[in-house]
């Protein structure tokens, strides 16, 4: 008998260790699929590649029940991945191992697998030779990137291109080479909605190759089934969201992460992981090239460059030397206010709107807040519509007469009367795109408007509907979220306008700059692609602070100046990408259970090694502090080192765990490695 090493998804209270030792009779080769007893259950495991090959008494280990033995073994570089961000985002080996693989596998004997193998492969068969495509000729920036590229394809490449620059043709070429050696590629993309669009030009441009998509809007069965495809090998191409970092790919040989700035490849729950940071780590760990695409690049990313760790490659123009659109500053305080309310649109910008619609070119305008308003508010006695289980308003949703707490979901039919004082006259406060979509209704009549935002989109099939309408000129002025502001080729598009998106100047986050300046980058972005519309395309933007720094790069289009204001403050205030963070986060019902848990956890880190070069920060509620009746709270902790930060935090877990018994009525904690908010 053989005793074996196996990663099991076992709970880190429980303290059983990140892996577990079985019996078996024979020697299993690390990453083999297993089921094992643990306690009165049968669960899925992996072997690992710390097994031993010692014998074992029968009495003293309990045996591998079964092998998916029509499984090939995980690839090793596939384990030490996992093991690499299970130790980085403190978190066990087998919850984060088993967490990614698709729960159908988790699930399946080996004779359900082998019947599901064979059907998929006979399915897959390829069904017609390859045949060439037409290639779309490349602009001198293109050609010149990729020429760098191959010369020295393997590291890490920033591909800075402003929006239509033509980046998605770069990664385009980059698989091709990478195809024709025989290799697969993996290309990462931050939201579902992106990936259909993606998917088909990727598929246009390789037809008879095997191309999957790895999200979690797929059934069970089509995960499963794509995840499979990729692992055998016979994808050649896999593209995905955050979690297809982690596909099995026997013959990858390119990573691409679009929009590489996006928060989105930051997961928020269990184990925290980056998906673009690990992206750049599976490339070092199996020396492959990784491209990373943005106009707007982190500056986490930006200061690599600085450093020369990664490379840049610039496409400066836009394809057909089309500009970029012109961006005005419009100041709302010299806007005439009716009953103290700034109107929708200002009147030259509903002039520009009305000028789009009478040459049949389309507006794009970004309000980042949906609903009708934010709050419903009593004017007698003061009365808001405030959430009974979260710190927050629900919003007036207009459609179905409903109150709804976008953070908890609690939702309740809009009240006849104030429920404080009984005053009829109640009434919105505020602006959601529900509420704009009315109003440039009664402003432009006739106009064909449309409304893209998570409540619009919410049945299956309305997005990619409601975007077709916009391609196919059915559409003269779209009302959105961030959903319509990145990653989409708007052709008809002349006039781009933000509304009022000065409430992230004012965050208490110290990233909230930078993503304002991507996103309306990014919007400014989906005004004049194309080349015979760019002269005249325009971004607006309705303002209450035109001399902004972050507002006067924009109209400069020069993210790098924006950047490097950023970072020389971060640097003087020893933020990110200067110094490394974490949180610990504590919830409960009682504020008072999750505080003393987590100064309970600071008075047991002084004597941890390497707390000298971290410092602990008192515990403060989060920016929404309590949601669905939990409070929520959570302590800052610093390092100017991160090897330094990572060793304190594996040696500050068991602390943590021991604490938790002793405070009855926290809910749960977690720690969060490289947090996006704070």
């Amino acid at each position: 008998m053989v005793r074996l090493s196996v990663a099991v998804d076992t709970p880190q209270h429980a303290q059983l260790g990140a892996l577990l030792d079985y019996e078996c009779d024979q020697d299993l080769p690390p990453g083999t699929l297993v089921r094992v007893p643990l306690g009165r259950r049968e669960v899925p495991g992996i072997v690992w590649p710390h097994a031993g090959t010692e014998r074992a008494q029968a009495h003293q280990l309990r045996p591998v029940r079964q092998v998916l033995e029509g499984l090939p073994p995980l690839p090793a570089s596939w384990l030490a991945l996992v093991e690499f961000a299970a130790a980085y985002y403190q978190r066990q080996i087998g919850e984060l191992a088993l967490g990614v693989l698709p729960p159908e596998l988790r699930r399946i004997d080996d004779r359900q697998l082998g019947r599901r193998l064979t059907r998929l492969l006979r399915e897959s068969a390829p069904a017609a030779p390859i045949t060439p495509v037409t290639v779309p000729p490349l602009s001198a920036e293109q050609a010149s990137a990729l020429d760098s590229w191959r010369a020295a394809p393997v590291g890490t490449t920033l591909l800075h291109g402003v929006t239509g620059s033509g980046k998605t043709e770069v990664y385009l070429q980059a698989a091709e080479q990478v195809l024709a050696a025989g290799r697969q590629a993996l290309v990462l993309v931050p939201e579902i909605n992106l990936t259909p669009q993606l998917e088909s030009r990727f598929a246009a441009r390789f037809p008879g190759r095997c191309l999957v998509s790895l999200h979690s809007a797929l059934t069970p069965a089509q995960r499963i089934n794509h995840w499979l495809l990729a692992h055998l090998g016979r994808a050649d191409l896999v593209l995905g969201t955050r979690l297809a970092v982690f596909a099995a790919m026997p013959r990858l040989g390119l990573i691409v992460v679009d929009e590489e700035h996006d928060p989105s490849f930051k997961q928020q729950e269990g184990a925290r992981y980056s998906a673009r940071d690990l992206a750049v780590y599976r490339g070092h760990l199996q020396h492959l090239p990784v491209l990373l695409g943005s106009a707007t690049p982190s500056l986490e990313t930006w200061q690599r460059v600085r450093e020369g760790r990664y490379r840049c490659l610039t496409l400066a123009q836009r394809i057909g030397q089309g500009v970029m659109p012109q961006v005005r500053l419009l100041d709302t305080n010299n806007l005439p206010r009716q009953r103290g309310v700034l109107p929708a649109l200002a009147a030259p910008l509903l002039a520009a709107v009305r000028e789009r619609l009478e040459r049949g070119e389309q507006s794009l305008l970004l309000l980042n807040r949906r609903g009708y308003a934010p709050v419903l508010h009593c004017g007698q006695c003061g009365w808001k519509s405030g959430c009974p289980h979260c710190s927050a308003w629900r919003v007036f949703h207009k459609a179905d007469r409903t109150l709804r707490c976008h953070h908890c979901g609690f939702t309740e039919a809009v009240p006849r009367a104030c429920p404080e004082c009984g005053n009829l006259d109640i009434a919105p406060l505020g602006r959601g795109t529900e509420k704009l979509e009315e109003q440039l209704g009664v402003l432009l009549p006739g106009a064909r408007i449309a409304r893209i935002d998570a409540d619009s989109t919410r049945h299956k099939g309305a997005l990619q509907s409601q975007l077709n309408a916009v391609h196919d000129g059915e559409v003269d002025v779209l009302v959105g979220t961030q959903m319509v502001a990145k990653g989409h080729d708007f052709r008809r598009v002349t006039l781009v306008a933000a509304i009022n998106p000065d409430g992230a100047l004012y965050s208490s986050d110290f990233r909230a700059g930078e993503r304002l300046f991507a996103l309306l980058m990014q919007a400014a972005g989906r005004a004049g692609r194309d080349a015979e519309h760019a002269g005249r395309s325009e971004m607006w933007i309705q303002t209450a602070t035109p001399g902004h720094p972050l507002y006067q790069a924009l109209v400069r289009h020069d993210y790098e100046a924006f950047a490097a204001s950023q970072l020389d403050e971060r640097r003087r205030a020893s933020l990110p990408p200067f110094s490394s963070l974490a949180l610990v986060r504590a919830e409960a019902r009682d504020v008072a259970v999750a505080t003393a848990f987590l100064q309970a956890a600071c008075g047991g880190a002084a004597a941890l090694p390497d707390s000298a070069a971290v410092s602990l920060y008192a515990p403060v509620p989060t920016a929404v502090p309590r949601v669905a009746g939990i409070e929520r709270m959570q302590l800052l902790v610093e390092s100017a080192s991160r090897p330094a930060l990572l060793r304190f935090l594996a040696a500050w877990l068991p602390t943590l765990h021991a604490l938790r018994p002793q405070h009855k009525g926290l809910v749960r904690w977690a720690v969060d490695v490289d947090p996006l908010a704070i």
